[in-house]
């Protein structure tokens, strides 16, 4: 039993993120496109490609890190949310049939580390929308790095981008009223269960180096599935569908969510750049029977990349850090005219 799964881990330690290539920034042709993902790759591994795979991914140089995700402004590039946001919230059920007291605490460590308890490959793989739903539990989270200056699986100042995930999570639970709490620290000796953590290529390399406890204890990929671009619903990445989620308890209806989305001005001329550029097509344009249009904007669905408002010509858009609650709910009429450009 015990050789099938860890073929199967093996397997699962290859996996690359899933590149949805409408939502890149490259293939929307916006002003400026974006080199987030190919510069912050610590191990050279993205270069660009051709139109329709304007990225590829070296599976032979890719770690799994997780911080071509973490940087990407649109959500082209994801790794599943599901397994750790599942351990969170699976450490707090346990945390709260002990009857601890609340907060209940949970803990996500790096493979290579060598801390016990679940594991990632690396912290890179921490996003927002995980930090800020461990604030709408209630749950206390500590994330646990290793010596990031020598690991070769993700970067050395891995601690401090953490860091500033954490801080943008912190912005969007403001409007809560209830801040996660979370702690990112160096992993300690008494942090260790079993022997030390080892890696090369990935965590689950490391974690078939390091044996059965450590093993068991890493958070299992899970591939996602393709994008159906077809249905409105899958256009929205799971990060900004969880950071909506995360926004509990619900804020004031007079709280200011902090939520960074266009807005447009008088000097819109109606052409539709902005929809065009949209990576989750979250700016939509209505033609109306009587020749106008109307530009629309689903909150939810915007990732705050701000291609719309690099590649408006005219200049006609800037961006909204906040929004209140009532915007979430029903889209937004960003401008209307009586004719179409």
């Amino acid at each position: 039993m015990l050789p099938g799964l860890l073929e199967r881990l093996e397997e699962a330690g290859n996996l690359l993120p899933r590149f949805t290539s409408p939502r890149c920034l490259l293939e929307r042709q916006a002003v400026g496109g974006c080199d987030a993902c190919l510069t912050t790759c610590p191990h050279e591994a993205i270069e660009p490609g051709p139109p329709g795979a304007s990225i590829r991914i070296d599976p032979e140089r890719c770690t799994g890190c997780g911080l071509c995700v973490q940087v990407c402004p649109s959500g082209a590039l994801e790794y599943s949310l599901q397994p750790a946001l599942q351990s969170v919230h699976d450490q707090r059920e346990r945390a709260s049939s002990a009857d601890q007291p609340v907060p209940s605490h949970a803990t996500l460590a790096c493979a290579p580390s060598g801390a016990g308890g679940p594991t990632l490959p690396c912290l890179g793989r921490v996003t927002p929308a995980l930090v800020a739903a461990s604030g709408a539990w209630n749950t206390r989270l500590t994330l646990l790095h290793g010596d990031c200056a020598a690991c070769p699986v993700g970067a050395p100042d891995v601690p401090e981008r953490v860091s500033r995930v954490v801080e943008e999570a912190q912005r969007l639970r403001a409007a809560t009223g209830q801040p996660a709490e979370v702690v990112v620290r160096a992993a300690t000796p008494a942090d260790a269960q079993g022997g030390p953590g080892l890696s090369r290529r990935g965590a689950f390399r490391a974690l078939l180096r390091s044996g059965r406890q450590q093993l068991a204890q890493a958070l299992p990929e899970q591939p996602l599935p393709f994008v159906d671009w077809s249905v409105p619903e899958e256009r929205t990445p799971e990060e900004w569908k969880w950071r909506a989620h995360a926004l509990r308890p619900a804020p004031p209806e007079t709280a200011g969510v902090h939520w960074p989305a266009p807005l447009v001005d008088e000097t819109c001329i109606d052409c539709p750049v902005c929809a065009n550029v949209c990576p989750t097509q979250a700016i939509t344009r209505d033609l109306q029977p009587d020749g106008g249009v109307q530009l629309l904007l689903d909150l939810d669905a915007c990732t705050g990349c701000m291609a719309c408002l690099h590649s408006c010509p005219p200049g006609a858009i800037h961006a909204q850090e906040e929004w209140l609650p009532a915007a979430f709910r029903a889209p937004i009429l960003l401008r209307e005219s009586d004719h179409v450009m």
